[in-house]
């Protein structure tokens, strides 16, 4: 594609991978794309665009429901370089705050070079709600 992404073209280079993803527009205040990712158990990832950016993420587990959140949030910090292209942070959902995976992309990134993005970042959630949080669990 030339020039910058925007949901709305996103959504329809994207209805192209069909067979392993699933998009689904999600409108709100902002719109945004669901990415049900098919090879890593239909797992959600949310893409948005945020003016040259495109902010890609997925939601890991509520944080009410880990043990030493302080200890857990350094832990997280500690780790983090081990979780490559992708960052830790929390956001509210509904009045409920919860861990969050997220990784960023230039708008005039490639197609390929986007659901690369959306592969690493559905794997690298796998892996902290697996590993990462397991671990944690276990120094707590």
């Amino acid at each position: 594609m030339d020039g910058s992404w925007t949901v709305d073209s996103l959504e329809q280079a994207m209805a192209a991978a069909a067979g392993e993803i699933e998009v689904r527009r999600i409108d709100g205040a902002e719109p945004v794309l669901m990415a049900t990712m098919k090879a890593f158990g239909d797992l959600p990832v949310y893409l948005t665009v945020a003016g040259e950016q495109i902010v890609v993420s997925a939601l890991l587990w509520p944080v009410a429901e880990q043990q030493d959140q302080a200890e857990f949030n350094r832990f997280l910090l500690k780790a983090q370089k081990t979780v490559p292209l992708s960052n830790f942070a929390i956001t509210e959902v509904d009045g409920t705050e919860f861990y969050e995976l997220i990784g960023e992309l230039a708008t005039d990134s490639s197609l390929d070079a986007i659901l690369l993005e959306l592969r690493v970042l559905a794997q690298n959630a796998l892996d902290a709600a697996g590993e990462l949080r397991g671990a944690a669990f276990a120094a707590a």
